[in-house]
């Protein structure tokens, strides 16, 4: 079990990296998450949704990923929280309520699927949330120890250094443990690190000596690593140097699967730019307004910010926009909300650029799916006709009618919308930019209207997992681990 002495410290990415590393060898590996509180999900093959990170983990473990791997999602809105248990909502809840009666019924299943995973499994990778160390929230754990006692689990302890005080952090977080807990604990890694490991001398000992644990390992910071995020507060401008493609997203206050933007980011030539206020919109070659967990408050956000004004502007001068699911349904004439299920707010104008209308109801869309971007398209989007596309849709509301121009022909039917001018489209398919052929032709066509020419790398991508299992592998003492390393297959 990987357990932080806080949020961020990299914990779904330790997890990530293991899970590929240990795959490698020959070792039958599964991530677990009990609880996971995150607006970034992925829709499992069964049709059930779970934290994009555990999905990523699972990805990275070479399995498919199910409802088990995270069999509590908590998926935050101005209410509270939508609760999903083992793949579909329940309801929303306030945290009285979900710390209340109702989540004590929620350990049977957590058991439940902890037992699934290891039945099937030689080993369990499990990742804890927040910090142990929050002992005002010991009584009601659903996911740090509670976890790690109920499966006398070996527990890694991370710290990130590149914050400060991680030494700190880690002694802090091992005495607050109970000595049961503490027990468990097998070893400490340093994460995030910059410049010399031997510089950290003689406090990895002093540590040891303190607690009988030692460092296992300082894995050091990886720049733009192309993993999946489970945090918006993660959420980071990626610069590139003279850019030939500008895409500016906007960062809505309940933003939600917006590890899609990845892929783009990443790429030789392109900035993406995060915004939240008019003036930080500038002049970009694309505007996408994304996903949200609560979109009428997000609309009624753009609005009060003077964002919404901005970008009518901006389409009125020739600049391209794409919404994506929470994002498609405010380029429509409204959206309501006759059962309160979002907020207080009943309907809401959207921004009309669309002529359809979205009715938010208590059933989710969950599903997966595959199709063609369809020929014909005006604007920088004719470019994309009769690329493949896979993806994922996970959404409440239901659009209608559909518009003129559709924007994918699926294997369901038709999606989204293009405007007859090519200035905006729109659809509900989460996952279009994460694949290199309709990303690479959308980039390609947005830097030929300013008279560039853009190509991607020479070099196919190094396939993240991997070069986190190499990391990894070189970082931690393997010896010390108490992971199954040494069976199996072995590496080639």
């Amino acid at each position: 079990m990987v357990l932080g002495t806080g949020s961020s410290v990299g914990k779904s990415t330790l997890v990530a990296g293991l899970c590929r590393l240990v795959a490698r060898r020959g070792v039958r590996v599964a991530p677990f998450k009990a609880q996971n509180m995150s607006n970034n999900a992925a829709v499992c093959a069964d049709g059930g949704e779970i934290g994009r990170a555990q999905y990523a983990q699972a990805i990275a473990a070479g399995i498919e990923p199910t409802v088990d791997m995270n069999p509590i999602l908590l998926k935050p809105q101005p209410s509270g929280s939508q609760v999903v248990v083992r793949g579909h909502a329940t309801g929303v809840q306030t945290a009285a309520e979900y710390f209340g009666s109702s989540r004590a019924e929620l350990w049977p299943m957590v058991a439940e699927s902890l037992r699934r995973l290891r039945s099937e499994y030689d080993l369990v990778l499990a990742e804890g949330a927040g910090s142990p160390a929050e002992v005002n929230l010991r009584a009601r754990d659903l996911v740090n120890m509670r976890v790690a006692l109920h499966t006398r689990a070996d527990v890694l302890l991370v710290a990130d250094i590149d914050r400060g005080g991680a030494f700190a952090a880690l002694l802090g977080t091992w005495q607050w443990l109970q000595p049961e807990e503490r027990a468990l604990v097998r070893g400490f890694i340093l994460n995030k690190f910059r410049g010399d490991p031997t510089l950290l001398a003689p406090a990895p000992l002093l540590l040891y000596e303190r607690t009988g644990v030692p460092v296992v390992g300082v894995v050091p910071y990886l720049e733009d690593l192309a993993v999946p995020e489970e945090d918006a507060a993660s959420l980071q401008q990626r610069s590139s140097a003279n850019p030939l493609v500008e895409i500016a997203v906007v960062r809505l206050p309940h933003v939600a699967n917006f590890d899609e933007f990845g892929p783009l980011a990443i790429e030789p030539g392109v900035q993406v730019r995060y915004v939240t206020h008019p003036e930080e919109l500038r002049a970009p070659d694309l505007v996408i307004l994304p996903g949200s967990k609560a979109t009428i408050p997000d609309l009624a956000w753009l609005e009060a910010r003077g964002l919404s004004e901005r970008i009518r502007w901006l389409i009125a001068h020739d600049t391209p926009l794409l919404g994506i699911c929470g994002g498609y349904q405010m380029l429509g004439q409204c959206i309501r909300d006759p059962l309160g299920l979002e907020s207080g707010q009943s309907c809401i104008q959207g921004l009309s650029l669309f002529p359809v209308e979205t009715v938010l109801g208590p059933e989710k869309r969950l599903a997966r799916t595959s199709g063609w971007f369809r020929d014909g398209l005006p604007g920088v989007w004719s470019a994309l006709g009769g690329a493949h596309v896979e993806g994922y849709e996970i959404h409440a509301g239901r659009s209608a009618p559909l518009p003129d121009v559709p924007l994918l022909r699926l294997s369901d039917g038709a999606d989204g919308g293009v405007t007859s001018d090519g200035r905006v489209a729109g659809t509900y398919l989460h996952g279009i930019l994460e694949q290199a052929e309709p990303r690479h032709r959308l980039l390609q066509s947005l830097a030929a209207r300013r008279g560039f020419t853009w190509s991607p790398a020479n070099q196919p991508p190094v396939d993240p997992y991997d070069l986190l299992a190499d990391t990894l592998a070189a970082c931690l003492d393997l010896d010390r681990l108490p992971l199954p390393l040494g069976q199996g297959r072995g590496e080639g």
